[in-house]
């Protein structure tokens, strides 16, 4: 009699977090405030392009620079861009599969209206769908050169820039975005605090300040830039 074996593996921890709800909630959460970071950041060195052309381009070279002698040239900011693009994955496939189950769940309407979310609550999907959109025509516009107008100049993003928000389809685009990223902020940062059990009813109404202070600063300071452009301010 042959003795039975048994062939069924235990998942992996890493597969068990992915494939739970709350797993997925906390890698959103997580994803989400690296991206976060980063954009305070990108935010600071855009506010560059006040200082003029000799400072901006300084900046834009020293991304490419960092981390020499140790680190070959771009190696830096080539780790920086992989694990942008891991970030939003990661967060883009979450919330997709969180929001299938969402709707798995509850695949009828509700008898009872429930109550009228916030702006940014109910705009998170489309604001997130424009900020991919965004993402992909930023990067072909001032990385590339691909759908650049006025002709692209390697090594002149000061001027780039200028060219791009020369153009009203260029600002459009971008304040668009950038409005949809400070409500995408405004709800994200409140709603990643309370997955990563930060939140509280004590601390609620910091967080909601803080969270409201950061979509209007990002959004503010984003937009300073071709507002600048398009006045003159910056030429």
């Amino acid at each position: 009699m042959a003795l039975a074996t048994r062939t069924d593996r235990r998942p992996s921890m890493t597969r068990t977090l992915w494939d739970s709800t709350v797993g997925k909630k906390a890698i959103m959460a997580v994803s989400g405030l690296v991206m976060l970071l980063y954009l305070v950041v990108h935010m600071i060195g855009n506010l560059k392009i006040f200082f003029g052309s000799g400072e901006f381009n300084h900046y834009a070279h020293w991304l490419r620079t960092m981390g020499e002698p140790f680190l070959h040239y771009e190696w830096a900011l080539w780790l920086v861009r992989v694990g942008l693009v891991a970030a939003v994955v990661l967060h883009a496939v979450s919330a997709y599969q969180l929001s299938r189950r969402d709707i798995k769940a509850r695949p009828s309407k509700y008898v009872h209206k429930k109550p009228r979310a916030s702006y940014a609550t109910r705009t998170m999907r489309w604001g997130g769908i424009i900020l991919a959109l965004f993402i992909v025509w930023h990067i072909l516009d001032l990385t590339t050169g691909t759908v650049h107008p006025g002709g692209f100049q390697s090594g002149r993003p000061y001027q780039n820039v200028i060219d791009t928000f020369s153009t009203w389809y260029g600002n459009a685009i971008y304040i668009v975005a950038m409005l949809a990223l400070g409500l995408h902020v405004q709800h994200g940062f409140w709603s990643a605090a309370q997955t990563l059990g930060v939140g509280s009813a004590t601390r609620d109404r910091v967080l909601k300040t803080t969270a409201n202070a950061l979509a209007l600063v990002l959004t503010a300071g984003f937009i300073a830039v071709p507002v600048a452009v398009m006045t003159g301010v910056v030429s």
